[in-house]
C-alpha cells in the first residue's frame, strides 16, 4: 500500500509538474488538496480534471495556511520558499518536490540517471536518453525537459533519466540517481538564492544519498561541483580537458577504455556541447552502451531546438537561435561558440540578479554590436561600458532588424538573451519562435 493511501496532501501551485503530482497522489489514495494563486479562470481544465478524480481545488487563494495542517506538501519548482513552509517542516511535516514524490511513488522502481547543471542539462539528457534506448525500449527521458515522471509512476521502465533543476532538487529526501552529472555551477537564479553557495548546495542535493557503486559525473578542476559530489559516496568521474573523459580539440577520449569520439562526425557544433558530450561518455559507457553505438547517436543527433540553431544565412550573415540561453554563463558559451569572428547579440528579458560582466568582456572580444531588449536592457546597458555599439529595440521584429544594420558579410546575428523571458513572451520557446519568425521575414534585400 501506498505510503500515501488516507493521507491529506496539499499540492501548491499547478503548472504542469503540480498537476501530475496531484494526480499522483490521487491514484495513491491521498485526499489531494490543491492550490494555485492564480485565477481560476487560467487553471479552469487542470482544477475541473483533479475535481473530477476527487481532489479539492482552491485557487486565487494562498496556501500559506493549509500546510502546516497536511501529512505531507508537494511543492512546485516555480514556487519559491516562504516562511510557512518552513514552520511546517519544523514541525515534522514532510516537504516534497514532485520529484521526490515521483521516485518515491514508482510502482516499478528502476535506476535512475539525474543531469543537473546551470547549462547544457538538456542536451545531455537528451543525448543520455538516446544512447539507452538503444538498449531498451522502456527508457523515461523528462523530468525538468518535458514530461513531469509523476504522469508515468505507474509504467516499467529499465532506466529513468532525468533532467533536474536547483528549484527541483531543494526538497528531496531519498532521492538516489544511480548516475549523476552535475555539468557546471554558474550565475544563475539569483533572484530566487541569496547567495551562490546556496544556489549549488541545491544543485548538489541529488548527489546526497548516492552510495559506493554509485556515479557522480563532474568536469574536472571545478572545485564547486567537486565539493557538490563530495556529499555522498559516489565514485567519482571526470570530464573535460586532462579528465577521465578527457576533450581534445578533435576529439574526445574516454582514458579508460581508450576509445575516441571524433568531433568532425558529430552535428553539434562548440567547446560547450563537447562538454556535454564528454559527460555523455562518461556516463553512458559506465552503464554498457558501446562506443559504436554512441558514435553513431552522436553522428545523427541534430541538437535541440533554440539552443545555438542556425535559422537562416542572409547575405552571407547567418542568424542563430539560442533563446534557451537564460543566463549570462549560457550566452557566454554560445557567443564564444560560434565560428563566425564577429556576433550582433540580441540580449535582455526579466533579470535574473546576475552579474552581466563576463558577457560584455565576450563582447568586447566578439561582438559586433548588441541589441538589447526587455526589462534588463538598460542593466545590461551599464555594464558594456565600451565593450561594443548596442542599440534599443521594444519588440523582437525591430531587434532583428536593427541587428541586420550591424551585421557585415561574414558575421553572425545571435539571440541569445542572458534573462528570462517572461517580460515579453511567455517562455524561452515564445521567444525563439518570434526570433526565427523575424528573421525569416526579412527580404532578401536590406530595407
Amino acid at each position: 500500500m501506498s505510503e500515501l493511501y488516507g493521507k491529506t496532501v496539499v499540492v501548491v501551485g499547478l503548472g504542469t509538474s503540480g498537476s501530475s503530482a496531484a494526480r499522483l497522489c490521487l491514484r495513491r489514495g491521498a485526499h489531494v488538496i490543491a492550490t494555485d494563486v492564480a485565477e481560476r479562470s487560467r487553471l479552469e481544465a487542470t482544477a475541473h480534471d483533479l475535481e473530477s478524480k476527487g481532489a479539492r481545488v482552491i485557487c486565487a487563494e494562498s496556501s500559506k495556511g493549509m500546510v502546516r495542517e497536511a501529512d505531507v506538501v508537494v511543492i512546485s519548482p516555480g514556487v519559491p520558499p516562504f516562511a510557512e513552509l518552513h514552520e511546517a517542516q519544523k514541525e515534522g511535516v514532510p516537504i516534497w518536490s514532485e520529484v521526490e514524490l515521483a521516485t518515491r511513488s514508482l510502482l516499478h522502481p528502476a535506476p535512475i540517471v539525474a543531469i543537473g547543471g546551470t547549462n547544457g542539462k538538456s542536451t545531455t539528457t537528451t543525448l543520455v536518453g538516446e544512447c539507452l534506448k538503444t538498449q531498451s525500449a522502456r527508457v523515461f527521458v523528462g523530468g525538468n525537459l518535458g514530461e513531469p515522471l509523476s504522469d508515468r509512476a505507474d509504467d516499467l521502465f529499465d532506466w529513468i533519466v532525468l533532467e533536474v533543476s536547483s528549484f527541483q532538487m531543494e526538497q528531496v529526501d531519498r532521492f538516489h540517481p544511480r548516475s549523476a552529472i552535475l555539468l557546471n555551477i554558474t550565475p544563475d537564479h539569483l533572484d530566487r538564492y541569496a547567495s551562490m553557495d546556496r544556489y549549488a548546495v541545491a544543485k548538489g542535493n541529488m548527489f546526497a544519498r548516492q552510495t559506493k557503486g554509485d556515479e557522480a559525473i563532474i568536469p574536472v578542476f571545478d572545485e564547486a561541483c567537486l565539493a557538490q559530489a563530495k556529499r555522498g559516496g559516489a565514485g567519482i568521474v571526470t570530464f573535460g580537458k586532462d579528465a577521465n573523459v578527457r576533450v581534445e580539440h578533435d576529439n574526445v577520449l574516454d582514458s579508460r577504455d581508450g576509445e575516441r569520439y571524433s568531433r568532425r562526425e558529430w552535428k553539434l557544433v562548440g567547446t560547450h556541447n563537447a562538454m556535454n558530450v564528454a559527460a555523455t561518455i562518461a556516463c553512458v559507457r559506465s552503464l554498457g552502451v558501446p562506443p559504436d553505438v554512441i558514435r553513431t547517436q552522436l553522428g545523427s543527433f541534430e541538437g535541440l531546438p533554440h539552443r545555438t540553431t542556425l535559422v537562416r544565412e542572409l547575405a552571407s550573415v547567418r542568424y542563430y537561435d539560442d533563446s534557451k540561453g537564460t543566463n549570462v554563463g549560457a550566452s557566454v558559451s554560445a557567443l564564444e561558440s560560434l565560428s563566425e569572428t564577429r556576433v550582433v547579440l540580441i540580449a535582455g528579458g526579466r533579470d535574473k540578479g546576475g552579474s552581466y560582466e563576463p558577457l560584455a568582456r565576450a563582447l568586447a572580444n566578439r561582438g559586433r554590436a548588441v541589441v538589447l531588449i526587455g526589462e534588463a536592457a538598460k542593466a545590461i546597458e551599464r555594464h558594456l561600458s565600451n565593450a561594443c555599439p548596442h542599440a534599443h529595440a521594444a519588440s523582437m521584429d525591430e531587434a532583428v532588424c536593427v541587428a541586420r544594420r550591424f551585421a557585415r558579410p561574414g558575421d553572425a546575428v545571435l539571440l541569445s538573451p542572458a534573462c528570462s523571458s517572461f517580460d515579453m513572451f511567455r517562455d524561452y520557446k515564445h521567444r525563439g519562435d518570434e526570433f526565427v519568425r523575424a528573421v525569416m521575414n526579412l527580404p532578401e534585400v536590406s530595407a
